[in-house]
């Protein structure tokens, strides 16, 4: 690894959205009520929802998933193309399709391809004056289209319209407020140095997996270096025999039950000879052997919310060492306009 001397231009642009982007989530929840409730009542009468998006946007479809699933909605999460090349059937449930741009080419076609979608089709979008917000009844994100590449702020923010919406369905959100409005900020040196001779990484979690998915993705984005995202489940059996000293493994672990498990990969990941980064809401005693990064006890978007910034700080200083133009893109587009 090595220092960069000045920060690249794209890093600096990311830099001022992460920096905005708890004051624009919070207000987003604020300003997002009324819709959401008419959501929430959508929910109540298909009991089914479908989450559908690309890149981070699919990524905040699976970090939700399970919190609707435990208000007793039967949600599933699919990236847009796979609806579009294998679709399951939208009738009698409720869509929501989040695209930060509204303007990604999946998006225009999906529309489309419905003849625009149903009575029961919402948008989850940054940008009021998009595609996706003009065509369907849509959550608009507060401040404004995210300009730099790599998602942070915009992740945030979707989190915190998923937040209303779960909060119209009865669920307490006072403890991801907390989160938001009195963010952590523990140290990353040691999980930056654990990490620094190796050639890959792979991001896991149990309920937190659509977060190390996130992760995975930014991570991988920044670096330019193979870094991808395994299911816990799915990484143990069989991907674990890539892991070694130059594959780092980072987990995300709640308060929730599953902590266990995401334990036990932590301690496995380092007998295997990987160095093991742990992002750890869970309250547990941390586990030997690996650098855990803590954060107070939390479940669902609070430990989301909590982590989250913190995760992408780490993203950003992992790639800055290892790119000299790190945030400026070589070979991707920040709105995604062809298939």
């Amino acid at each position: 690894m090595k220092a960069s001397k000045q920060r690249p231009a794209g890093l600096i642009a990311i830099d001022k959205e992460m920096a905005r982007q708890h004051a624009d989530a919070i207000a987003s929840y604020e300003q997002s009520a009324t819709l959401a409730k008419k959501i929430a009542a959508s929910l109540r009468s298909t009991g089914r929802l479908l989450l559908l998006g690309m890149g981070g946007s699919h990524a905040v479809g699976r970090a939700v998933e399970p919190l609707y699933r435990a208000l007793g909605v039967e949600a599933v999460a699919l990236p847009l193309s796979e609806q579009l090349g294998q679709p399951l059937p939208i009738e009698g449930k409720t869509v929501l399709i989040t695209s930060q741009s509204g303007e990604s080419a999946e998006v225009l076609r999906w529309f489309k391809e419905t003849n625009g979608g149903t009575a029961d089709t919402f948008g989850v979008t940054l940008e009021g004056n998009s595609f996706l917000a003009r065509t369907a009844p849509s959550l608009i994100g507060a401040g404004g289209t995210e300009q730099a590449f790599a998602a942070t702020r915009s992740l945030t923010i979707s989190f915190a319209l998923h937040l209303s919406v779960l909060a119209a369905l009865g669920d307490d959100p006072a403890g991801a407020l907390h989160a938001l409005r009195e963010p952590e900020s523990p140290a990353i040196d040691e999980a930056l140095t654990a990490l620094a001779g190796v050639r890959a990484v792979v991001t896991s979690g149990r309920r937190l997996q659509g977060v190390a998915e996130a992760i995975a993705l930014g991570l991988t984005e920044l670096s330019r270096l193979p870094c991808f995202s395994l299911e816990g489940g799915q990484l143990r059996h069989g991907p674990m025999e890539m892991l070694g000293p130059d594959v780092g493994v980072v987990l995300f672990r709640a308060s929730d039950p599953t902590a266990g498990l995401v334990a036990a990969m932590a301690t496995s990941a380092a007998e295997a000879g990987s160095p093991v980064v742990v992002f750890d809401a869970s309250g547990e005693p941390p586990v030997e052997g690996v650098t855990t990064i803590r954060f107070r006890r939390a479940a669902g978007l609070a430990a989301v919310f909590a982590m989250l910034p913190v995760a992408q700080s780490l993203m950003l200083a992992f790639a800055d060492a290892r790119v000299d133009n790190a945030g400026t893109p070589a070979r991707s587009t920040k709105i995604t306009r062809s298939e």
